[in-house]
């Protein structure tokens, strides 16, 4: 079910929004829709820190690094395998 969502502007602020819209060959309402899509994808929607207690405890544990060419070059020497 669709619902009405309602905002006033100046009459400035809504020949500009028309214009820009029109320019993107969009309505209005096509326009401020994508936008809010837009803006709702960009906004997080976990707690900020819940995210980084999660980061700090990873960040706490030690794993085994090489050099990238060394690891890719031991990654390579695996393809093709077949170990019994």
């Amino acid at each position: 079910m669709s619902k009405r969502l309602e905002v006033i502007v100046s009459e400035e602020q809504y020949r500009e929004l028309r214009a820009v819209a029109g320019r993107r060959g969009q309505t209005i309402a096509e326009w401020v829709r994508a936008l809010l899509r837009a803006a709702c994808c960009r906004t997080p929607r976990g707690a900020r820190d819940g995210k980084l207690a999660a980061i700090r405890a990873a960040s706490s544990h030690g794993f085994p690094t090489a050099d990238i060419g060394e690891m890719l070059a031991q990654i390579e020497s695996g393809y093709g395998r077949r170990d019994a």
